[in-house]
């Protein structure tokens, strides 16, 4: 997940999925943002309201998904199962929570997801409590697995891989495209409006300022040594909050210790759930970084940047203010 806008039972396993999301097994991960200037009247206009000239969508609708299926919804969908966080987020934004009829376990945002039936895992997917629910559409994202996909087929469900690229313009793919197949076009472009504004003010604040060294931990210790290499999302949001990655002198999300020591970043940050930083603190070759001693270790709630939802925005903001505090007061 995206790498599912993107929480589990215990730390193993919370950790455990985490890796997993950074090793394209899992959830999460599904960044540079780019803005076109606004000019003229009508561009300043549609600034303004992100939902002038949007319209409904119209049944029966063809989607090609993110799996280059063709998928056609004779009816605007009454019942949903999402097989992912983000997409679970992006459901519930949409205001659209009403037609969620299942969930997996993951989905745990907002909280009125948490009273959806689950249907397990985004891997291990339950197809009989699936079918059960009669859904009209199974909306899937970022780590699908192509296996599930063909049972849910063979069970006569209809089903939608939606994702954009792994990059933070990719999340406004995905809300475009849950949008549109659930008719909530308007407040699918309000979303994405809202957000990308966010992102401008982030960069006019940290414009310009000095870019510590950052290093994101997703896994350390025992279960190895995972991170926001270069090409990440999420290592381009750290560049993005005025930051700069340290472990961009690697592709994907596997990284080690010794060059972790080598590095020895300004700042560390690592999720705020299950006693994580204390972890880092009491951990061999971690406790003894610079950023550890100095106080400069930080937490974050990881979902805000694990999952390529509604919320990304959000974490962008919160990254910008661990690392350029000043620029927030």
């Amino acid at each position: 997940m995206i790498f599912g806008t993107m929480n589990i039972k215990s730390r193993a396993g919370r950790i455990k999925a985490i890796i997993n999301i950074a090793l394209c097994f899992l959830i999460t991960v599904s960044i540079i943002l780019s803005f076109a200037a606004c000019t003229g009247a009508d561009d300043k206009k549609d600034m303004k309201d992100p939902q002038n000239n949007v319209s409904e969508t119209t049944y029966p609708y063809t989607i090609t998904d993110s799996y280059d299926r063709t998928v056609t919804l004779d009816k605007e969908p009454e019942k949903v199962v999402s097989i992912a966080p983000n997409i679970t987020e992006i459901i519930f934004a949409l205001g659209e929570g009403q037609k969620l009829a299942g969930r997996t376990e993951y989905c745990d945002y907002p909280e009125e997801a948490k009273q959806v039936a689950s249907i397990g895992t985004l891997q291990e997917p339950n197809i009989e409590k699936i079918v059960e629910l009669k859904p009209d559409l199974v909306i899937a994202s970022t780590h699908f697995q192509k296996e599930s996909l063909g049972k849910m087929e063979e069970a006569g469900l209809k089903v939608a891989v939606l994702y954009g690229e792994e990059s933070f313009e990719g999340v406004y793919e995905t809300i475009d495209k849950v949008g549109k197949v659930l008719n909530a076009n308007k407040k699918a472009q309000s979303i994405i409006a809202d957000m990308k504004k966010k992102v401008s003010e982030v960069k006019q604040k940290v414009k310009g300022k000095n870019t510590p060294s950052v290093y994101y931990v997703i896994s350390y210790g025992q279960m190895g040594d995972f991170t926001a290499g270069k090409g990440t999302f999420i290592g381009k949001m750290i560049e993005m909050a005025g930051g700069k990655n340290a472990a961009d002198d690697v592709e994907g999300w596997s990284y080690s210790l010794e060059k972790l020591v080598e590095k020895n970043p300004d700042i560390m940050i690592c999720s705020m759930y299950y006693d994580t930083k204390k972890g880092i603190q009491s951990t061999n070759g971690y406790k003894d970084l610079d950023a550890v001693k100095n106080g400069k270790l930080f937490e974050i709630d990881n979902n805000l940047l694990d999952r390529q939802g509604p919320r990304l925005a959000d974490g962008l903001v919160e990254l910008a203010k661990i690392i350029h505090p000043e620029s927030f007061r």
